[in-house]
């Protein structure tokens, strides 16, 4: 039985992947790096932003030193949170799912994004007492695709890992979740369901699907 729902952040309950992209490439203009659209969506969604710029310097074959890293994550945090400025980055059937789930599950986020990050955008929501623990890429040693930030997640609800489950959108996540112990729904909201599928034991198109009853027959 499903004791708790721990979800991702970033392309699960807000639609901020596009922003993290756009803040990216912001931070990146004139440094020597290319991120494209493409790239990005095949082969850094689910990293946290330190582990993005280290992957992409090494895939890039160019030299990244810990005071360029510091000053590109400076840079691309204060892009974000620029965008952010301009409006609500949560996707329409966010608030109806959490208002729907809460009173019969503990809820947690498990995110590579960073915890302020996090909190910002649940606060200007109204939503963040909705969430019993709230785990960022910042709070724990290893991002996704490591298991750390939904052992500390479950750990915070109190629950037992293997009676959670983990709602994601990215490969990435869902072994990480997997790797956790957790259960695994996958959202088709930033990759195709057969991409998906392989990792997960359902597949859905949105969280209008996500009901206490459809979880209570997971």
């Amino acid at each position: 039985m499903i004791a708790a729902v721990i979800f991702d952040f970033d392309g699960v309950l807000a639609d901020t992947e596009r922003l993290h992209l756009r803040a990216f490439q912001a931070a990146l203009a004139n440094s020597g790096f290319v991120l494209n659209d493409s790239d990005y969506f095949t082969r850094y969604v689910g990293y946290d932003d330190r582990e993005t710029f280290v992957k992409l310097a090494q895939d890039s074959g160019l030299p990244l030193d810990r005071a360029r890293l510091d000053h590109l994550l400076q840079a691309k945090s204060a892009a974000y949170r620029a965008q952010l400025a301009e409006g609500s980055a949560l996707f329409p059937h966010t608030r109806a799912c959490v208002e729907r789930l809460r009173p019969h599950f503990p809820l947690a986020i498990a995110s590579g994004s960073l915890h302020a990050e996090i909190a910002d955008i649940l606060t200007a929501a109204g939503l963040a007492g909705m969430f019993g623990a709230i785990v960022g890429a910042d709070d724990v040693a290893h991002s996704k695709p490591a298991p750390d930030l939904y052992l500390a997640a479950a750990r915070g609800l109190g629950v037992a890992p293997s009676a959670a489950v983990a709602i994601e959108d990215s490969h990435w996540g869902l072994e990480a979740a997997r790797a956790a112990g957790l259960r695994r729904v996958a959202v088709t909201t930033s990759y195709p369901a057969e991409f998906l599928r392989p990792h997960a034991e359902r597949v859905i198109a949105s969280l209008d699907e996500v009901t206490v009853e459809w979880l209570g027959r997971l």
